[in-house]
């Protein structure tokens, strides 16, 4: 039993041996001809395209002038010349009220102030021919003044007695009627000018130095979802909130077709610049401590690992200030299976199946925004 048991493990000890020497013999060729297969990747020419920095807030429409309308004198309306949201014109008249007294003493003042003037004609008249002192006449000058002031007076008080549009806007809800009676503190309306359209928005002051006035700025509305509006930075506020460490800045915004209301929340991007640069996918940039790099598959078939410098990041692309240049093959897919120097081919992306050989690819200029 124990000489079968030593025949058994002196078989397999043979059979060990032969199978590593065959093993020994074979792997160099097998580990080279692997060595040498190319790994399949994806790779993407590195191109140029248009990087724009914003600033991003959220802001609160204003009306370029609003006021809520409301009499100077009490008394009972007569007329009312407006309808609910009417567009009226600078100096129309909107309200009327009650005049009848008023009347009565701007008739009595015009007749008071010809009877004046007549009197002074007739003393001209004799003064001329030295029949009256000048005195007489200097005092019926004075007279005849005196009655023109008193007539300008009750005219002012007359029309004190009109509500007018101070201003072209868009008219709110009446809240008035024929027959009310008006006192100085009941509103009338309102009156908003949004021609053109105050927007007011915060952003914090560490972007103090990034904005100035005149800079161009795009909002955005829930009312109007897929259209956006054009402004310019008007102001900037002189103070910073000392609890939110915030600045308030106001950009105006043209609003001809009036869609803008005050009140509508509107969000906002500052663009601080705009520039062409290079510009990788995010997927082919590998990021190590504070080092950056990709992969370029060169025009040998070879993977080689670049070292970047990387600026902004905008909806899946990564700006690259150094490293790489226009039409490099950078490896987007398969990063992770490679090593620098190591042979590889690009995967058509189209297809999927197959190769394609090394070149740029054409890429037509886009926008890229982000918050800044």
């Amino acid at each position: 039993m124990r000489i079968f048991a030593v025949i058994v493990i002196a078989a397999l000890a043979l059979t060990g041996y032969w199978y590593y020497s065959q093993r020994e013999t074979v792997a160099p060729e097998t580990q080279l001809s692997r060595k040498d297969t190319p790994t399949l990747v994806v790779a993407e020419p590195v191109q140029r395209k248009q990087i724009v920095d914003t600033i991003e807030a959220i802001g609160t429409a204003q009306a370029n002038e609003s006021v809520t309308l409301t009499s100077k004198v009490s008394d009972i309306v007569s007329r009312v010349n407006f309808n609910d949201g009417d567009f009226v014109e600078q100096g129309r008249i909107l309200v009327e009220l009650a005049n009848d007294e008023q009347s009565a003493l701007l008739a009595e003042a015009r007749a008071n102030l010809q009877d004046a003037r007549t009197q002074l004609r007739r003393l001209l008249d004799l003064g001329e021919r030295k029949m009256v002192p000048d005195s007489d006449i200097d005092e019926a000058r004075a007279q005849a003044d005196a009655a023109k002031a008193r007539l300008d007076s009750i005219a002012a008080r007359m029309d004190d007695r009109l509500v007018r549009a101070p201003f072209s806007g868009v008219l709110g809800f009446r809240r008035v009627s024929p027959g009310t009676l008006l006192t100085n503190d009941k509103p009338i309306t309102t009156l908003d000018d949004i021609s053109v359209i105050k927007l007011d928005f915060s952003i914090p002051e560490v972007y103090l130095h990034t904005i100035k006035p005149g800079y161009v700025i795009q909002a955005r509305s829930e009312a109007w979802p897929g259209q956006e509006f054009s402004g310019n930075i008007s102001t900037i506020g002189s103070r910073v909130d000392p609890v939110t460490r915030a600045v308030t800045v106001r950009a105006i915004i043209p609003n001809e077709k009036r869609v803008l209301r005050p009140g509508m929340l509107l969000t906002v991007k500052i663009i601080t610049a705009e520039r062409m640069s290079l510009v990788v996918p995010e997927s082919a940039v590998t990021q190590f401590a504070d080092n950056s790099f990709v992969y370029v598959a060169g025009s040998d078939g070879v993977a080689r690992k670049a070292s970047i410098q990387v600026g902004a990041r905008r909806f899946g692309f990564i700006e690259v200030t150094a490293g790489l240049k226009q039409g490099d093959m950078v490896i987007t897919d398969g990063s992770f299976k490679i090593r620098d120097g190591q042979p590889v081919r690009i995967q058509d992306r189209d297809t999927g199946n197959g190769a394609r050989e090394q070149g740029g690819v054409a890429s037509e200029s886009a926008r890229a925004d982000a918050p800044g």
